[in-house]
């Protein structure tokens, strides 16, 4: 069996790579395994930088061959892969940086009659075998936040890319290898829902990280084997609160690169704003006159905005979802129709009914649902209606209107003055909710890979 890997922008072939089978998976786990039970194998702490660093020194050295191929595989547009290129770099030399902050404490004796003499203190450790299955949307960017993270707590991993996008996950192990990570402690594979589903629920996986659809993950989970700890990252469907005194200049650049950033193939895309109605028609005829400005086309040309979607079943998909909106009474302020077999326009939506697919799922595609309101915790409430819980917004010049929004959106974070897409690799980051569970951001990833160990030493001269 074979995966072959297409441009999402013309379908041409790039590459085809053969898939694992079932019958591989027990000697993938066994090597990840035995280096794990064999203390001695454990890579030092200052061995540990020095690949991390080396790794950001080739990475640097390769930006432009490791941008083509993210571009090639992912569709996503040039100015936008080159920030992801750059950010992956940062990642690693973060995850470098993070090693020497892996420790624990002293836990105060001597508070108690029973606990004289004795000196207390805590380690952290390595948790184990990471399985890590991540997604198409960031290539490269996903893959130093799942195996770059494993490494620097001192796990071995495996590393599952999506079928779609492996090459740029694949070109990162190269690179460490060259780096001088020893065999063994990355292995990226390729297989099918069936053999992925075998290596994540085996016993001997001790962290299973995940990275896609809300209805896959938390399957998984069901599955895991007893004390397999995990993090999920699924998606959202970011809402917006727009008060009347937002600033408009600043505010529809913002949302306009919120929504549409990588055709909206982004789990925190803003997707439903929240307008007071007392500058609603001012609002959507700016956001559709700078939506409109936006140049589709192929991604590796620099003037490129919006690239397409990862598979034309996508923009069947998207299409579908606007056309029963629009049955159901939304309006079209702009877009609203396919490009392509590989493009849909950017589209925004005014009013759709509150039951609609663009309402109530994360669209996971160019579009943008914009609403009215009235009295702000109205919609607050609507914001908070659905099951899904990631990142949402605030436009305002009042500080306590911001503080009274952030307080009420439930969100794991709240966007002041910005768009929901925001983010930074040193702040923590995942969802809540059906949203997902345990948090991502590279130090907080490393945290998610270790648990602690609690020594006491037991001395009359204590």
């Amino acid at each position: 069996m074979t995966a072959e890997i297409t441009s999402p922008y013309d379908l041409s072939f790039i590459k085809e790579l053969p898939l694992i089978g079932k019958n591989d998976i027990d000697k993938i786990l066994d090597t990840a395994q035995h280096l794990f039970a064999d203390q001695s194998k454990w890579i030092p702490a200052y061995k540990k930088i020095e690949i991390l660093e080396k790794t950001a020194s080739i990475m640097t050295e390769r930006i432009e061959d490791l941008l083509v191929t993210a571009i090639s595989e992912g569709g996503k547009p040039w100015q936008d892969s080159k920030a992801e290129v750059l950010r992956a770099i940062k990642g690693v030399k973060l995850a470098a940086e993070h090693i020497s902050q892996i420790k624990g404490e002293q836990i105060p004796m001597g508070l108690t009659d029973a606990s004289l003499n004795r000196i207390a203190f805590t380690s952290k450790e390595p948790i184990g075998v990471v399985a890590a299955v991540s997604a198409f949307n960031h290539p490269l960017n996903l893959a130093v936040h799942q195996i770059v993270t494993a490494i620097a707590a001192g796990c071995p991993v495996i590393f599952k890319p999506a079928t779609a996008t492996p090459l740029s996950g694949l070109a990162l192990a190269e690179i460490l290898k060259e780096a001088g990570l020893p065999a063994g402690w990355l292995q990226v594979i390729l297989c099918d829902n069936e053999a992925a589903e075998l290596l994540v629920t085996d016993p001997r996986v001790n962290f299973f990280s995940f990275i896609g659809s809300a209805k896959v993950g938390w399957y998984l989970k069901s599955k895991l084997s007893p004390g397999t700890r995990c993090a999920l990252e699924h998606g959202g469907a970011a809402p917006v609160i727009v008060e009347k005194d937002a600033d408009f200049d600043e505010m529809i650049p913002s949302l306009v690169k919120g929504g549409f950033y990588h055709a909206g193939q982004v789990c925190v895309s803003v997707q439903r704003i929240y307008v007071n109605q007392k500058i609603c028609d001012a609002f959507i005829e700016k956001f559709a006159a700078a939506t409109n400005a936006l140049i589709t086309g192929d991604p590796l040309d620099k003037k490129t905005d919006v690239g397409p979607l990862i598979t034309p079943k996508e923009v069947d998909r998207v299409e579908e979802w606007v056309n029963k909106a629009v049955k159901k009474g939304a309006k079209i302020i702009t877009g609203g129709k396919r490009i392509s077999d590989t493009f849909f326009q950017p589209t925004v939506l005014f009013n759709p009914s509150e039951d609609s697919l663009v309402s109530t799922k994360e669209i996971f595609g160019p579009v943008v649902c914009i609403y009215s309101f009235t009295n702000r915790d109205e919609a607050i409430k609507r914001a908070n209606a659905l099951d899904v819980h990631f990142q949402a917004a605030v436009f305002t010049k009042n500080i306590d209107i911001a503080l009274d929004t952030v307080k009420k959106l439930n969100a794991t974070a709240v966007m002041v003055n910005d768009h929901t897409a925001f983010r930074v690799d040193w702040m923590p980051f995942g969802g809540r909710d059906s949203s997902g569970i345990g948090m991502g951001g590279i130090s907080y990833a490393i945290n998610e890979m270790t648990r602690e160990k609690l020594t006491v030493f037991k001395s009359k001269f204590l």
